[in-house]
């Protein structure tokens, strides 16, 4: 089985999927036959794109009803995996949701949506975030149990565990073209570093995954790359334990890091599969936002990055078989909450590739299926 894509998504995959065909070896005395994992990455390293530009939270008031019920499934096993290890994945960071007067009806939606959520005063609003302006806080939610990931141990644990199961882990290998031999139920595919066989491909190329189906021939699955720019700037008076503190109406978000404030407009902006640049106006407007909601002096921005957050038509992940290609497996779509949903959603891919049951709770599967 070959996956394409060395992100987040690929990684856990490539670790769970190796797990599971261990203990499904193990259990059948060795009667089954190991699974063959490959893990082909284009770039020079992993987690080069999205997964090494996320802002790393984990909060389950964020995205789909979908993605929520996947966050929450995933703080168990980001819990689990940090214990097995010896070194935490979380660290408790709460959120905090604020409107101003014209943006009192997000508040209530976001609170009746999302059960981790409490209401509270503009005052316990800027005792948690003191730096608040009474008008940008004129509302706010609260979700105490939100936490930062540590976002590159997180991915060195799924290369480790990868490695450790038998999955074979390749970086600076191009996908070029593939062809399905429906008589032999099996991919021949062409890269620049030679030619593999495969009898399963899975998707996880990121912002590609479109890509990567049209040179396999495969229909594209509608995928849409968003531009979100996120800075750091030089700012007096920042509590390093400070939330995140995030606009309802999606005009901001900001929190404290390397003794700056990180801080992004939430900007949007459609882009073609790319090595993903700041934009200098997405910084201006993000500096003036956290202003204007702030009683902050940003001084200097130290620096910026960009990264590509990438969306299905109804903004939920795509995971499951291709409805009219046998033999190809999307894991894609992943969009703004890729760090928070991957470690649920690689164990409910592996268990679906290798015919296992999973469940979460609270998810549908079928919702999650590419169309």
């Amino acid at each position: 089985m070959a996956i394409i894509g060395g992100g987040i998504a690929g990684l856990s995959l490539a670790a769970e999927l190796a797990e599971l065909d261990g203990r499904m070896v193990e259990r059948s005395g060795g009667t089954r036959p190991e699974l063959r994992i490959v893990l082909l990455e284009r770039e020079n390293q992993f987690a080069y794109h999205a997964t090494g530009r996320s802002i790393a939270a984990l909060s389950e008031s964020l995205g789909s009803p979908e993605q929520r019920a996947l966050a929450r499934a995933s703080r168990t096993i980001l819990d689990a995996l940090g214990a097995e290890s010896g070194t935490p994945l979380l660290r408790a960071r709460p959120a905090i949701w604020v409107a101003d007067e014209d943006h009192l009806g997000a508040v209530n939606a976001l609170l009746t949506a999302n059960p981790s959520l409490r209401a509270v005063d503009p005052a316990a609003a800027r005792t948690l975030c003191p730096a608040l302006r009474p008008e940008a806080a004129a509302r706010a939610a609260v979700e105490r149990t939100a936490q930062d990931v540590d976002v590159d141990a997180l991915q060195q644990q799924y290369r480790d565990r990868a490695n450790a199961a038998g999955a074979v882990l390749r970086t600076a290998i191009g996908l070029e073209s593939g062809a399905w031999n429906a008589a032999r139920a099996r991919w021949t595919v062409t890269t620049d570093r030679g030619e593999l066989t495969a009898t399963r491909i899975v998707n996880a190329a990121g912002a590609w995954a479109d890509a990567v189906a049209a040179r396999l021939e495969v229909q594209g699955a509608g995928l849409t790359s968003y531009r979100r720019t996120v800075a750091i700037a030089s700012a007096d008076g920042v509590g390093p334990a400070w939330p995140l503190v995030l606009d309802v109406a999606n005009r901001f978000y900001f929190r404290p890091e390397r003794g700056g404030l990180l801080i992004s407009a939430a900007d949007e902006t459609p882009s073609p599969p790319t090595d993903a640049e700041a934009a200098p106006q997405d910084v201006t407007v993000a500096v003036e936002r956290v202003t204007a909601a702030t009683t902050l002096h940003l001084a200097r921005v130290r620096t910026s990055w960009a990264g590509l957050r990438t969306f299905a038509p109804d903004r939920n992940p795509i995971v499951g078989p291709d409805p009219k290609q046998d033999g190809f497996f999307w894991f894609a779509g992943l969009g703004g909450t890729g760090i928070q949903t991957a470690p649920a959603l690689a164990r409910l891919a592996a268990a679906q590739l290798l015919g296992e049951p999973f469940e979460i709770p609270d998810l549908r599967p079928e919702s999650l299926l590419p169309r």
